[in-house]
């Protein structure tokens, strides 16, 4: 019964889009247009103001000891991040996927600019200041919010509002890891459930239209850190990494054995966050000031004590795929990212787990790669970045969207494959845990808070 009326409502959300199309063409255009504009936008800045804060905290850093400016600086972006967050936004907490999730699933979450914009600012002084997150998440919900009001202005239909919002997101993720095919299949995938044609087509000319926005952006000089646009020769493919990739029959194997215990790690991953958030709900309730001062000030001295080169997640990706360590420096990785990146997210501090997820995959896939050349004299080239795949379709049961995520930093077809074994493998074994992703159960988790 339940499944009927899901068909009816989906089969008349779609007829209205299509009249939508037939009478009103003009306003998606420019829903589409302003959407990706948007995304692509909030998204350069994000990773721009990110990139200008952090410069300045190593300014700071040669001037003043770490056991000074790290926890310093943690706890007074948390606490700035926490008051404007609770004072103007409280929806812009936390990664922002959730959110939007809960709106495209008809619960009753605020959608708007000012949601959009609250987050940009937080999430660059959280992240900034040193709180161990991606761009992704909020980027998602920038994108999402944009959409949302985009669609508002222009008095879109509420069906045709719900497939831009995650459009929108889908558009976000596009932006911010150059990854058009990713943010298309993560709207797909994971936010909207739907394979229908017409939707497919508008969120396909979303995303791609926000990574051609973000590529223009990036060209005029707001993306401090661009490297896809050269004055002499033009818009270039942009690959963050150039890695020599071999793909043997033995490692299929080996492959799905990562997946396997990918898998197994993820769901620890998600449940350790999860039940950090349990606790600093009961601890702090909407205290959100309190309690993201306290996990900034926290991870301030953590990383005052600790090693620099652990106290960047851009610099640890890159070790990573370097493989400039040994197998106990990639665990010591994995360890150190896995605490800190869960206290993070945990505090409802505005940043992603993607990147963080990417990362602790990579660590684990240098680990087996180097466990396996030990043991058998096979050098395994994939494992990195079947690992970074891996990781994320096990946290967020979204083998695509994964899958498509590590080949953005590589942009090798060969990849694909070595991806696809480990993603899916990962996947599977996750789900013998827990059928839901981690956003899926935060969102169960916020209803549970709001209910008491």
């Amino acid at each position: 019964m339940k499944s009927k009326n899901q068909k009816q409502i989906q089969k008349r959300s779609n007829q209205s889009i299509k009249k939508l199309l037939q009478k009103k063409w003009l306003i998606v255009v420019f829903s589409l247009i302003l959407t990706g504009l948007g995304a692509a936008l909030t998204g350069i800045l994000f990773k721009s103001g990110i990139y200008r804060f952090e410069n300045y905290r190593l300014h700071l850093l040669q001037y003043l000891p770490r056991w000074v400016v790290l926890p310093l600086l943690g706890g007074l972006g948390g606490f700035i991040s926490g008051s404007l967050i609770q004072k103007h936004a409280p929806a812009a907490k936390g990664a922002g996927v959730s959110q939007i999730i809960a709106f495209l699933r008809h619960k009753t979450v605020p959608m708007n600019l000012k949601v959009g914009i609250v987050k940009l600012f937080t999430g660059i002084i959280a992240i900034g200041s040193g709180f161990p997150l991606g761009p992704e998440g909020p980027a998602v919900q920038m994108g999402g919010s944009v959409a949302w009001q985009t669609a508002k202005w222009l008095k879109a239909p509420i069906a045709f509002r719900r497939v831009i919002v995650a459009a929108g997101g889908g558009a976000g993720i596009a932006a911010i890891f150059s990854a058009p095919i990713g943010g298309f299949i993560y709207a797909i995938e994971e936010l909207l459930n739907s394979a229908r044609p017409v939707v497919l087509l508008l969120v396909a000319v979303t995303t791609f239209w926000a990574d051609s926005c973000a590529d223009v952006l990036q060209a005029i000089g707001l993306d401090q850190k661009a490297g896809g646009f050269i004055y002499s020769m033009g818009f270039q493919l942009e690959r963050t990494y150039t890695p020599i990739i071999k793909f043997f029959p033995i490692d299929f194997l080996y492959l799905i054995v990562l997946g396997i215990l990918l898998g197994c790690l993820a769901e620890l991953y998600c449940q350790y966050i999860l039940k950090m958030q349990v606790i600093g709900n009961k601890l702090f309730k909407n205290k959100s000031v309190q309690r993201m001062c306290l996990s900034g000030l926290l991870l301030g001295i953590m990383y005052s004590i600790i090693p620099e080169n652990f106290h960047n997640l851009e610099g640890l990706q890159k070790i990573i795929v370097n493989q400039n360590g040994d197998f106990t420096l990639a665990i010591s990785i994995f360890s150190i990212l896995f605490f800190s990146s869960g206290l993070a997210a945990a505090s409802g501090a505005p940043g992603g787990l993607f990147y963080p997820m990417l990362t602790l995959g990579g660590a684990i896939g240098l680990a087996t790669g180097i466990s396996v050349e030990t043991i058998t004299g096979h050098v395994p080239t994939t494992y990195i970045f079947a690992g970074m795949g891996g990781f994320v379709a096990g946290c967020s049961r979204t083998p695509l969207t994964a899958m498509f995520l590590a080949f953005a930093l590589t942009k090798n077809l060969l990849i694909l494959k070595p991806l696809l074994i480990t993603c899916i493998a990962s996947f599977l074994t996750a789900r013998i845990f827990n059928e839901h992703s981690i956003y899926e159960r935060q969102i169960e988790i916020e209803e549970k808070e709001l209910i008491i």
